[in-house]
């Protein structure tokens, strides 16, 4: 008989740059839970969709026969905007960025070592982006920066164990707020900040300092 073919299945459907974008969101949707919904409204999906697209994700991931990160994000998200060697320590890496729609001015890395295992991939500031201005705690809100922008903004940063493998942590001592530089300083807080996929999602005030 004719006839339409039957469609696809949803897990049978390519896993698109889109699809990844709502694991991205679905992360973060523990701590911003209004940002996400934002989000998931830009890009005109239901939470229905978002739960869909992280299912696929783990299912991919746990997989028996699994592909290597580093092979998986390339079928997704196509070649890479650009591979750069980096040098960290006594180890040299390749750098590979992705575009991400829903943070134009930020790219998603992910670091290849030797033999090509991906050993870190998280959301970095684009090349050429300005960096957002981190004076205080104040400017340290949920989405602003980067874990690499806020430990640059607040040395001495020390890292914090995260919360789950997607999670970083970070201590360091931040202003209360804006400072005048021809004033008093003001009061200092310890600071514990949270980071899913490298981009800020809190700030805990663990204490104070004068």
């Amino acid at each position: 008989m004719g006839g339409m073919p039957p469609a696809k299945p949803a897990s049978a459907a390519p896993f698109t740059p889109l699809d990844f974008q709502l694991v991205l969101l679905r992360r973060m949707a523990d701590h911003n839970a209004d940002l996400v919904e934002d989000a998931r409204h830009t890009l005109g999906v239901s939470v229905a969709g978002m739960r869909e697209a992280n299912r696929r994700w783990q299912a991919m991931r746990h997989a028996p026969r699994s592909r290597g990160a580093v092979a998986r994000y390339r079928s997704i998200l196509g070649d890479p905007e650009s591979v750069t060697p980096r040098r960290i320590g006594d180890l040299t890496c390749d750098a590979l960025l992705w575009p991400v729609p829903l943070w134009p001015d930020l790219r998603f890395e992910v670091l290849v070592a030797p033999g090509g295992v991906a050993w870190n991939e998280w959301l970095v500031r684009a090349p050429g982006a300005p960096a957002p201005e981190l004076r205080s705690l104040a400017d340290l809100t949920p989405w602003s920066c980067t874990v690499d922008e806020a430990a640059r903004a607040f040395a001495p940063a020390r890292p914090l164990e995260g919360s789950a493998p997607t999670r970083w942590g970070l201590a360091f001592t931040a202003p209360d707020g804006p400072q005048d530089p021809d004033g008093p300083q003001g009061v200092r807080r310890d600071c514990a900040a949270e980071f899913t996929y490298g981009l800020l999602q809190r700030v805990a005030v663990t204490g104070r300092r004068p």
